[in-house]
């Protein structure tokens, strides 16, 4: 009899792993609590999807913390080349950006969900939206449907319910409790790329809430980044914080504080700035004075200024110092719901080497519900495509025993 697997939460690890258990001729269910498919996925790409990243391979898989050494298999299973042929198979070619980042040409999301949606139908999978799951019975997964409560007994089933980021997209963690009870461990979800609180003034906020940093340099334990971040009311958000946020966040639970450094000028040294403010006219404001001495003025200037409100006292050494290093004070990271996505989840103690749950045998878990995080730049995406792949080999495996 041909077996029946049941896929829980249908993103992009869900349905990895639907096209590859229906390609081994499985009859697979996908069921999902939200109107449509993989909304997150679609939403993340509406300003350019970016699908997974072209940096030199062995580098890439370091990307993923302390978990890169459990997650090599299933990178090695389906690299980035493997996401990039994949996709061009389904319709959508891509291109390499400046930053090593990879996007379909049509910078969407959309044409290559539907091609895929198409390609799941076209090989017998099941799909069904607005199923969601309310947690076990007995030996069975039970759901609230449009009609009414209903209780699935497959021969095995996938969890890929996501993490805690964005929950109005469907990545709500309600899992958790129902995991823990069945004897699975989960490590408290955290916010992961995400922006931090700082204790901005009022007239800080009121004139530069928004306003981007451009051309900086930034710098915390997790190493220097060059690029730009925005000013936010609440404190700093944009790509190159989110690229410190799992070390910054790390420090404050540690320590209770976290500073990120930021060089305002890194296309000039220490030295020379402090030769090019010395330079200047002492009786000249100090707005003249940093815009002539150190090309700073706007937002720039005004965080030099609120970071340190006796700057205009400090020697063109001291000057420079801060300048090259200014410290921003990090309060806490901003809520889970605001993440691109989260830390923690399924330790990976509790998973044998197929993602099968060690508490519950036949049920599986892959993408954002295992403990890994990984910076923005296309490996998020990747690791949810592998993990999904690899939990769907681990069925077949387990299903050829029984």
């Amino acid at each position: 009899m041909t077996k029946q697997v049941a896929i829980i939460g249908g993103g992009p690890a869900g349905l990895m792993a639907a096209e590859v258990l229906s390609a081994a001729g499985i009859s697979v269910t996908v069921y999902d609590a939200m109107p449509t498919f993989a909304r997150k996925f679609l939403l993340a790409g509406k300003s350019g999807l970016n699908i997974t990243h072209a940096e030199d391979f062995a580098r890439f898989a370091e990307r993923f913390g302390n978990a890169s050494s459990r997650l090599r298999p299933a990178l090695d299973a389906f690299t980035p080349d493997d996401v990039r042929q994949w996709a061009a198979e389904l319709g959508t070619e891509t291109f390499i950006g400046t930053s090593g980042r990879v996007f379909p040409k049509v910078m969407k999301a959309s044409p290559l969900l539907r091609a895929w949606l198409k390609r799941l139908e076209t090989q017998d999978v099941t799909l069904k939206t607005r199923h969601r799951w309310t947690g076990f019975d007995a030996d069975g997964y039970r759901f609230t449907t449009p009609d009414g409560e209903i209780t699935i007994r497959p021969d095995a089933a996938l969890l890929s319910l996501g993490g805690a980021s964005w929950p109005r997209l469907g990545s709500d963690a309600t899992w958790v409790p129902w995991l823990t009870d069945q004897g699975t461990k989960v490590h408290a979800l955290q916010p992961a790329n995400c922006g931090f609180d700082v204790g901005w003034s009022e007239i800080f906020v009121e004139r530069f809430a928004g306003a981007p940093l451009k051309s900086v340099s930034t710098t915390s334990d997790a190493g220097t980044y060059p690029g730009e971040f925005v000013i936010s009311k609440h404190g700093i958000e944009g790509s190159l914080v989110y690229a410190h946020s799992a070390a910054l966040r790390d420090r404050l639970l540690r320590d209770g504080k976290a500073d990120l450094a930021v060089d305002l000028m890194p296309g000039r040294t220490r030295d020379r700035l402090a030769r090019d403010l010395a330079r200047q006219d002492a009786k000249a404001s100090f707005s003249n004075r940093l815009r002539k001495g150190a090309g700073l003025d706007g937002v720039k200037a005004a965080l030099l200024r609120e970071r340190s409100p006796d700057a205009n006292r400090l020697t063109p050494e001291k000057l420079a110092e801060l300048i090259k290093a200014l410290p921003i004070p990090v309060l806490k990271p901003r809520p889970i719901a605001e993440a691109i996505s989260s830390a923690g989840g399924i330790a990976w103690s509790d998973i044998d080497e197929r993602y099968m749950l060690k508490s519950r045998p036949g049920l599986f878990a892959a993408g954002e519900m295992l403990d890994w995080e990984a910076p923005t730049g296309g490996y998020l995406l990747t690791a949810c495509f592998a993990t999904g792949r690899t939990a769907a080999r681990g069925i077949q495996d387990w299903l050829s025993d029984r």
